[in-house]
Protein backbone atom coordinates (compact mmCIF):
# COMPACT_ATOMS: atom_id res chain seq x y z
CA UNK A 1 0.00 0.00 0.00
CA UNK A 2 1.52 3.10 -1.02
CA UNK A 3 0.48 6.66 0.66
CA UNK A 4 -0.28 9.33 -1.94
CA UNK A 5 -0.32 12.93 -1.33
CA UNK A 6 -3.52 14.92 -2.14
CA UNK A 7 -2.84 17.10 -5.14
CA UNK A 8 -2.99 20.75 -3.23
CA UNK A 9 -5.49 22.92 -4.01
CA UNK A 10 -5.22 26.85 -4.67
CA UNK A 11 -7.92 29.43 -2.86
CA UNK A 12 -9.88 30.11 -5.76
CA UNK A 13 -10.67 26.34 -5.82
CA UNK A 14 -10.89 25.99 -2.22
CA UNK A 15 -13.39 29.06 -2.58
CA UNK A 16 -15.57 27.06 -5.79
CA UNK A 17 -15.67 23.49 -3.73
CA UNK A 18 -16.89 25.81 -0.48
CA UNK A 19 -19.70 27.38 -2.16
CA UNK A 20 -20.76 24.02 -3.99
CA UNK A 21 -20.53 22.58 -0.24
CA UNK A 22 -23.08 25.42 0.59
CA UNK A 23 -25.50 24.81 -2.09
CA UNK A 24 -25.87 21.45 -1.73
CA UNK A 25 -27.17 22.20 1.71
CA UNK A 26 -30.28 20.65 2.80
CA UNK A 27 -32.92 22.56 4.71
CA UNK A 28 -32.88 21.05 7.95
CA UNK A 29 -28.83 22.11 7.67
CA UNK A 30 -30.25 26.04 6.84
CA UNK A 31 -32.64 25.69 10.02
CA UNK A 32 -29.75 24.36 12.12
CA UNK A 33 -27.64 27.40 10.71
CA UNK A 34 -29.89 29.74 11.98
CA UNK A 35 -30.91 28.56 15.29
CA UNK A 36 -27.31 27.77 15.70
CA UNK A 37 -26.58 31.83 14.74
CA UNK A 38 -28.82 32.92 17.55
CA UNK A 39 -27.65 31.21 19.68
CA UNK A 40 -24.57 32.15 19.66
CA UNK A 41 -25.49 35.70 19.30
CA UNK A 42 -27.29 35.59 22.42
CA UNK A 43 -24.58 33.82 24.10
CA UNK A 44 -21.89 35.81 23.29
CA UNK A 45 -23.78 39.37 23.18
CA UNK A 46 -25.84 38.63 26.61
CA UNK A 47 -22.41 37.75 28.22
CA UNK A 48 -20.71 40.83 27.26
CA UNK A 49 -23.64 42.93 27.43
CA UNK A 50 -23.79 44.09 23.33
CA UNK A 51 -27.59 43.23 24.70
CA UNK A 52 -28.44 44.99 27.34
CA UNK A 53 -29.45 42.64 30.53
CA UNK A 54 -30.25 42.94 34.18
CA UNK A 55 -27.64 39.95 34.47
CA UNK A 56 -24.21 41.27 33.72
CA UNK A 57 -22.93 44.51 33.61
CA UNK A 58 -19.80 46.43 31.48
CA UNK A 59 -17.92 49.08 32.93
CA UNK A 60 -16.62 50.45 29.60
CA UNK A 61 -18.93 50.95 26.56
CA UNK A 62 -18.69 48.65 23.74
CA UNK A 63 -17.02 50.47 20.93
CA UNK A 64 -18.42 50.44 17.09
CA UNK A 65 -16.42 47.28 15.81
CA UNK A 66 -17.43 44.83 18.44
CA UNK A 67 -20.86 44.53 16.79
CA UNK A 68 -19.85 43.86 13.39
CA UNK A 69 -17.35 41.20 14.91
CA UNK A 70 -19.91 39.81 16.96
CA UNK A 71 -22.79 38.96 14.19
CA UNK A 72 -20.44 37.75 12.44
CA UNK A 73 -18.72 35.52 14.58
CA UNK A 74 -22.32 34.59 15.29
CA UNK A 75 -23.29 33.82 11.77
CA UNK A 76 -20.09 31.88 10.91
CA UNK A 77 -20.55 29.73 14.15
CA UNK A 78 -23.97 28.73 13.17
CA UNK A 79 -22.82 27.93 9.33
CA UNK A 80 -20.26 25.91 10.72
CA UNK A 81 -22.41 24.02 13.23
CA UNK A 82 -24.50 23.07 10.04
CA UNK A 83 -21.29 21.57 8.72
CA UNK A 84 -21.46 18.74 11.66
CA UNK A 85 -25.26 18.07 10.51
CA UNK A 86 -25.34 14.52 9.21
CA UNK A 87 -24.61 11.06 10.30
CA UNK A 88 -20.72 9.84 9.89
CA UNK A 89 -18.28 9.31 12.96
CA UNK A 90 -15.85 12.45 12.36
CA UNK A 91 -12.76 12.24 10.82
CA UNK A 92 -9.47 13.82 11.82
CA UNK A 93 -10.08 16.64 9.26
CA UNK A 94 -13.38 17.53 11.30
CA UNK A 95 -11.60 17.42 14.69
CA UNK A 96 -9.21 19.64 13.24
CA UNK A 97 -11.72 22.47 11.91
CA UNK A 98 -13.72 22.09 14.77
CA UNK A 99 -10.74 23.13 16.72
CA UNK A 100 -10.55 25.93 14.73
CA UNK A 101 -14.12 27.28 14.94
CA UNK A 102 -13.73 26.26 19.09
CA UNK A 103 -10.98 28.63 19.12
CA UNK A 104 -12.69 31.29 16.51
CA UNK A 105 -15.56 31.78 19.39
CA UNK A 106 -13.50 31.90 22.67
CA UNK A 107 -11.21 34.52 20.76
CA UNK A 108 -14.35 36.33 19.67
CA UNK A 109 -15.54 36.43 23.48
CA UNK A 110 -12.19 38.02 24.40
CA UNK A 111 -12.22 40.73 21.66
CA UNK A 112 -15.78 41.78 22.12
CA UNK A 113 -16.32 41.60 25.98
CA UNK A 114 -15.66 44.23 28.16
CA UNK A 115 -11.79 44.53 28.74
CA UNK A 116 -11.81 45.38 32.36
CA UNK A 117 -14.63 42.93 33.19
CA UNK A 118 -12.57 40.01 31.49
CA UNK A 119 -11.30 37.85 34.65
CA UNK A 120 -8.22 36.59 33.30
CA UNK A 121 -6.77 40.08 31.44
CA UNK A 122 -7.81 41.31 35.46
CA UNK A 123 -5.91 38.78 37.41
CA UNK A 124 -3.04 38.29 34.73
CA UNK A 125 -2.84 42.44 34.06
CA UNK A 126 -4.96 44.03 36.66
CA UNK A 127 -7.45 47.24 35.68
CA UNK A 128 -4.90 49.69 34.43
CA UNK A 129 -3.27 46.83 32.54
CA UNK A 130 -6.29 45.21 30.95
CA UNK A 131 -6.86 48.95 29.45
CA UNK A 132 -3.27 49.85 28.90
CA UNK A 133 -2.82 46.28 27.12
CA UNK A 134 -5.81 44.40 26.97
CA UNK A 135 -7.80 46.63 25.06
CA UNK A 136 -5.81 48.09 22.47
CA UNK A 137 -5.21 44.19 21.57
CA UNK A 138 -8.89 43.42 21.18
CA UNK A 139 -9.48 44.25 17.39
CA UNK A 140 -6.81 41.87 16.28
CA UNK A 141 -8.41 39.44 18.66
CA UNK A 142 -11.39 40.23 16.32
CA UNK A 143 -10.19 39.64 13.31
CA UNK A 144 -8.16 36.68 14.16
CA UNK A 145 -11.75 35.78 15.70
CA UNK A 146 -13.55 36.08 12.03
CA UNK A 147 -10.12 34.22 9.87
CA UNK A 148 -10.29 31.50 12.51
CA UNK A 149 -13.92 30.77 12.20
CA UNK A 150 -14.21 31.62 8.39
CA UNK A 151 -11.49 29.49 7.49
CA UNK A 152 -13.17 26.24 9.85
CA UNK A 153 -16.32 26.85 7.76
CA UNK A 154 -14.24 27.18 4.22
CA UNK A 155 -12.37 23.90 5.01
CA UNK A 156 -15.47 22.03 6.33
CA UNK A 157 -17.89 23.17 3.74
CA UNK A 158 -15.19 22.43 0.87
CA UNK A 159 -14.67 18.81 2.82
CA UNK A 160 -18.07 18.36 2.27
CA UNK A 161 -17.80 18.55 -1.76
CA UNK A 162 -13.78 17.05 -1.89
CA UNK A 163 -14.66 13.97 0.02
CA UNK A 164 -18.13 13.21 0.88
CA UNK A 165 -19.45 10.90 3.11
CA UNK A 166 -20.90 8.47 1.59
CA UNK A 167 -24.55 7.23 2.20
CA UNK A 168 -25.52 4.85 4.58
CA UNK A 169 -26.33 1.43 2.63
CA UNK A 170 -29.56 0.18 3.69
CA UNK A 171 -29.93 -2.65 5.57
CA UNK A 172 -31.89 -5.58 4.15
CA UNK A 173 -34.19 -7.67 6.43
CA UNK A 174 -32.41 -10.91 7.92
CA UNK A 175 -34.46 -14.17 6.39
CA UNK A 176 -37.92 -14.67 7.38
CA UNK A 177 -38.35 -11.25 9.14
CA UNK A 178 -41.84 -9.47 8.15
CA UNK A 179 -41.14 -6.45 5.56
Amino acid sequence: MTLETPPRTTWRETAGLAVLGLRAWTPRQRVVAVVAALAVGLLIGWATVLIPNPVFSREIPPVWWNYPVWILTSVLSGMLVATYVRSAAPSDDETRTSRLGMAGGVLAWFAVGCPVCNKLALLALGYSGAITWFAPVQPFLGLAALALTAVALVWRLRGQVACPTPAAAPTSAPEGAAR
